[in-house]
């Protein structure tokens, strides 16, 4: 996929202009766009990248107060375009009752996942649904969908990350799917909660990816060996607590990308909740 395919299938104007009646020029000089963080195949010596929480990209709407790790919407930011296929991860809090309108998008994995409330998901193929802490959505876009979010509570706000993974299949069937994850299988262990095989655990995308949580206590300590080490490249981004990974310390909602390494080494000096996302680092 060009990098020109991937902002026309972003749709980050219409997301935000359809959910607060305001636009939002994504401000991108597609010439500008390097990939910034590409895997070297000369190399086992893990290459690294840090994204501090409080250097996110910043979006209150009133409504909707977000956090970007990568350039959305009125964020741009050439150095925090994408981590390989991974092109968004927004950390986002909906008031009470509000939402995103209905909007499109295509050629875009989307993955929401649940951190405190009731997301109301509704679609133009029929899907009307609510998802919650525990849960994990899925929408393959493909060729064209159109679909809205709200809270679903009339009296406390959502909170929830939503991932946009761009696919290796372009003009795909739009799809939709959601799953309820036992919260106890990922104490203190990796629960795989995403995959690109259909029979495997958790939900599963039209990419080279791993999802895997994991709540993790104090003094615990666990062991990541990636599923393909010579494409994959892993973002690591922290829930809540502080971990350390492969000796960097990471706070609450920290991002830690790294790429050319077989494994990563997880240790904790708090308890904490944590979401591995290993992705394919060149976009085909």
């Amino acid at each position: 996929m060009s990098w020109g395919g991937v902002l026309a299938a972003l749709g980050v104007g219409n997301y935000l202009k359809a959910a607060s009646n305001s636009s939002s020029d994504h401000k991108t000089n597609v010439k500008q766009i390097g990939f910034n963080h590409i895997k070297t195949m000369e190399t086992k010596t893990a290459t690294t990248v840090l994204h501090k929480a409080d250097t996110r990209g910043k979006a209150n709407h009133g409504w909707l107060n977000s956090n970007h790790s990568f350039s959305f919407a009125n964020y741009y930011n050439p150095e925090r375009m994408n981590f390989g296929v991974l092109r968004v991860l927004n950390d986002d809090v909906v008031s009470a009752g509000m939402g995103f309108g209905t909007h499109p998008h295509n050629n875009m994995e989307i993955i929401s996942i649940p951190l405190e409330g009731d997301l109301e998901h509704k679609d133009s193929m029929g899907t009307s649904a609510i998802i919650k802490q525990g849960d994990i959505q899925v929408m393959s876009a493909g060729t064209g969908i159109m679909h809205s979010e709200y809270n679903a509570n009339k009296d406390k706000e959502v909170k929830f990350l939503q991932i946009w993974v761009v696919p290796n299949k372009e003009a795909v069937e739009p799809r939709y799917d959601q799953i309820t994850l036992n919260l106890a299988d990922r104490k203190n262990k990796l629960q795989q909660v995403l995959s690109p095989n259909a029979d495997d655990e958790g939900v599963w995308i039209h990419q080279n990816a791993w999802f895997n949580m994991t709540s993790l206590e104090k003094g615990k300590s666990l062991n990541y060996q990636l599923n393909d080490s010579q494409r994959n490249g892993v973002y690591a981004f922290v829930i809540e607590g502080n971990v350390t990974i492969n000796g960097q310390r990471l706070e609450r909602r920290d991002g830690f990308g790294l790429w050319d390494l077989d494994n990563l080494e997880i240790k904790t000096d708090s308890n904490a909740e944590l979401l591995l996302m290993e992705v394919a680092m060149n976009i085909e």
